[in-house]
């Protein structure tokens, strides 16, 4: 059993910054990718960015030169600094990572979602 916990999001003017959190925890063994997406009302989930274990990235064109992932392999931790924040951003902002836990039944691999946090951009 692997647990995702978001935190960070909240109400922003346009123009500012936020920066979202997502700490896994369980009897994880490795994670390999680890990613943020977003839903926002009447569209489709759709990928913000993503890192891997060997720390390459990678952004959707909306996001390039705003958005930074970054991980903490020691704290199973992923980050996303959102900076230059507008209107289109707003939306719920989820967590997904896959890698291996390690339990009484052996290595197997899993995939979970964060249960997601609310990112607000006004105008």
């Amino acid at each position: 059993q692997v647990q995702l916990v978001e935190s960070g999001g909240g109400l922003v003017q346009a123009g500012g910054s936020l920066r979202l959190s997502c700490v896994a925890s369980g009897s994880i063994f490795k994670i390999n990718d680890m990613g943020w997406y977003r839903q926002a009302p009447g569209k489709q989930r759709e990928l913000v960015a993503v890192i891997r274990s060997g720390g390459s990235t990678n952004y959707a064109d909306s996001v390039k030169g705003r958005f930074t992932i970054s991980r903490d392999n020691a704290k199973n931790t992923v980050y996303l600094q959102m900076n230059s924040l507008k209107p289109e951003d707003t939306a719920v902002y989820y967590c997904n990572t896959d890698g291996q836990v390690s339990d009484s039944l052996g290595v197997r691999p899993f995939k979970y979602w964060g249960q997601g946090t609310q990112v607000t951009v006004s105008s």
